[in-house]
Formats: C-alpha cells, sequence, structure tokens
C-alpha cells in the first residue's frame, strides 16, 4: 500500500475509538479504590467537619474582651462528647479537632496563654482576646452534606479517595482494571538472560508493553511469544479470552515482510493500514466475535512504545470511561533543530531539561532502547516542508 492511501494518526484513533465499550462498574470499598476510575458522581454523606471544632490546641472562651485571669472548666480532648455550659470567665482546655462548646464564641491557642497547656485545670492567664470565632472550624465549613466531593469520570488519587471517605462515604463504583494480554512475535525471539545462537535476540517487547499497560491501570493476565510461523497468533487469542482479556497487543508481524503472522493469521478479526507516522507506520486493529480489541503494533521496540501510547492506552482509558483519556502535555522549546517530514507527524522520544524553570526544553534521547529509557516524553513533530529550528516551541506529551 502506498503513503497516498495511508491514514492520519487521528483517524486511526477514531475507528478504534469508537468501536470501545467501557467495562462493567464494580463497587469497592474505598480503601480498595485507588487508581480505578469513578463510574457516578460522590456525594458527600455528612457535613466536614461534622460540628464546630477546634482547629487548634488552646482554649475554648466565652465573650472575651481583654487579657483576664480565666476559670478552666473542663478539659476537652478530640472525641469527647461533652458540651460544657460556659459563663464568661470560663474556658475550656481544647485539643484540635475537639467540638467547640455551644456557649464558646472563640479558641485561644495555647501560645497566647501564660502558661499554656501545662497548667491542666488550673486557672489560665489569657494575654490577648481572640476576635469573635477565631480558630473554630463551623460545620459544613469544608464540605456540606449533599455536596459533590467528586465527578464521574476521574481517576482516584489517594487525596480524592481521603475526601471521598473524610465525607463519609464508605464505598464507590468503579471501573473494574481493563485486561490485557500481551503477546510478541518473531521466531527469533528468545527470553532475556538466555544464551543467544547467531540471529536470536532477547524478547523485550512484552516487558515493554506489559509495564506499559500496567502503568496506565490494566492487569495483565497473559504475557507470551510467538513464532512466525503457524496459528500462534491465533492460539494466544484463544487462551487470552481463556483469562479474561479485554485487549490483546501484538507486536511485530504485522508489515509487509513474507513473515508477518499476525496479518498472515488474523485478516478475518484485523484491519491492517499505514499510519502517517513515524514511527509505527504499520498499525492493525480489529476485534474478535467474543468483542475482544486486538492491536497489532510494530515489532521494533520504540516503534512499539509510541504505538502504544497513540492508540493503545487512550482505549484503555475510554474502556474504563476515563474523563480524561490523554496524556498531560506541555510547550516545550527544542533544544536543537529537528528535520520535519512533510507527509507524516513524528514522535521523538525527549528528554526535559528543566535546568531554567522558566523555559524548559527538549532533547532527543538516543536512538534504541536505551533512549527511550532516558525519555520523559514525546515530542510531537508535525508535518512541514520547513525544519525546526533550536529554540521553537512543539508540544510534549509527558510519560
Amino acid at each position: 500500500m502506498s503513503d497516498s492511501r495511508a491514514i492520519d494518526v487521528a483517524e486511526h484513533l477514531a475507528a478504534i475509538l469508537e468501536r470501545v465499550v467501557p467495562i462493567d462498574a464494580e463497587q469497592r470499598d474505598v480503601a480498595a479504590a485507588r487508581g480505578r476510575v469513578l463510574r457516578h458522581p460522590v456525594f458527600a454523606a455528612v457535613d466536614v467537619p461534622g460540628f464546630d471544632s477546634s482547629a487548634m490546641d488552646g482554649f475554648a472562651v466565652r465573650d472575651l474582651a481583654a487579657p483576664a485571669t480565666l476559670r478552666v472548666v473542663a478539659d476537652l480532648p478530640a472525641g469527647t462528647e461533652l458540651d460544657p455550659r460556659m459563663d464568661a470567665g470560663d474556658a475550656a482546655r481544647i485539643m484540635t479537632g475537639a467540638p467547640v462548646p455551644a456557649d464558646a464564641t472563640a479558641v485561644v491557642p495555647f501560645e497566647d496563654t501564660e502558661s499554656g497547656l501545662a497548667g491542666g485545670l488550673d486557672p489560665v492567664v489569657v494575654l490577648a482576646a481572640p476576635r469573635p470565632g477565631a480558630h473554630i472550624r463551623r460545620r459544613g465549613s469544608d464540605v456540606e452534606r449533599g455536596a459533590l466531593v467528586a465527578e464521574e469520570g476521574v481517576r482516584l488519587t489517594a487525596a480524592r479517595l481521603g475526601a471521598i471517605a473524610a465525607a463519609g462515604v464508605g464505598s464507590v463504583s468503579v471501573s473494574r482494571a481493563p485486561r490485557v494480554a500481551v503477546v510478541s512475535t518473531g521466531s527469533e525471539l528468545q527470553p532475556a538472560g538466555a544464551d543467544l545462537r547467531r540471529g536470536q535476540i532477547p524478547e523485550s517487547n512484552s516487558v515493554l508493553l506489559a509495564g506499559l499497560a500496567e502503568e496506565a491501570g490494566a492487569e495483565v493476565v497473559l504475557r507470551t511469544s510467538v513464532g512466525d510461523d503457524g496459528d500462534g497468533p491465533r492460539q494466544a487469542i484463544v487462551a487470552a479470552e481463556a483469562a479474561g482479556a479485554d485487549v490483546v497487543v501484538f507486536s511485530g508481524g504485522v508489515s509487509a515482510g513474507a513473515y508477518e503472522v499476525v496479518k498472515n493469521t488474523l485478516g478475518d478479526f484485523m484491519r491492517f493500514d499505514r499510519v502517517r507516522m513515524q514511527p509505527g507506520k504499520p498499525q492493525g486493529f480489529g476485534r474478535t466475535p467474543a468483542g475482544t480489541l486486538l492491536f497489532g503494533l510494530p515489532g521494533n521496540p520504540v516503534s512499539a512504545a509510541v504505538s502504544f501510547e497513540l492508540f493503545v492506552r487512550p482505549a484503555l482509558r475510554v474502556l474504563e470511561a476515563d474523563a480524561e483519556p490523554g496524556r498531560e502535555t506541555l510547550r516545550v522549546a527544542l533544544a536543537d533543530g529537528r528535520r520535519a517530514r512533510p507527509g507524516r507527524v513524528q514522535y521523538v522520544p525527549v528528554r526535559l531539561d528543566r535546568t531554567d524553570p522558566a523555559r524548559w526544553t527538549a532533547a532527543p534521547t538516543a536512538h534504541g532502547t536505551r533512549g527511550l529509557g532516558d525519555a520523559d516524553g514525546l515530542a510531537i513533530i508535525p508535518p512541514s516542508d520547513r525544519d525546526l529550528e533550536a529554540g521553537e516551541l512543539v508540544t510534549v506529551a509527558r510519560w
């Protein structure tokens, strides 16, 4: 197929995403939901805080207008149910988070008293009068009951889960992790660390792609390799579906050579295209009759990684109903000039130099897997007849 019949990156991605159906939701305890995508909005079940509470260790006071010596009528640790009566001239020793007595009008930090907290229930000398309401966190001042705490489609970080738990919600509806099978193809492949004879190479793509899948939030249920002859890809699909895979990612076997095993055996399930991108021009995608998504990526490790980022990762995010399927991007100056390609977009692994906080720069890493390992992200070089010069801004998708 000639480049004139190639398709754009956006066209290939759109064809993939239109066939992705979000996976089922499940209910999880908040303590077991980190990293999952929320499928329904979460509303506060309680006010936060649930009562007027002290924001400081000190003394609750009532209508204190001037420095004075006060009688201490109660000791209030966090968690107490006590609500002592207080008159003018009274104080209650109080700890951070404890309920403020209903009669109190402010809290005096212990630093503003003569003896601090050491005096226990002895009279306390207050050195400075607080303003009304000082150091009292009012009920519902953080979050009111019924208020939105987290929106549908967000990925649950530890901080978000902490906010949900603080709002009195004990379980959430989330997407389960997508299940992924990773299959490398090539008769030359041998396990990493094995003795190699002439023509053999260590198999690394399954390690790379399985790691990328896990970093994207997926669960890898199968990682294997198959040779260039026979029906290995079909057998791998059977094993993947038996393991419950939602997605099977093949690397290699999708180009125009004589031994392209994925292309030769899965033409009834998959469409194979040339995409106007470098690296990663040959791409395959399809679905099995059972609905399992099939991706055919190039065998070169850098091409496979770039292809995963552009096509597989967004599909995994859509499977989870993630509201933000893309990577964070930023505009960064190129450290060096770059040759542009008129007919294709380039995705260049780059290292970000943050030495100058006001002007980050992006420098291409070394070619091959070593350079990929050193990269912070991918610089996107759009098609152009004009080469880019050092200092020009490009978009970088951060890893």
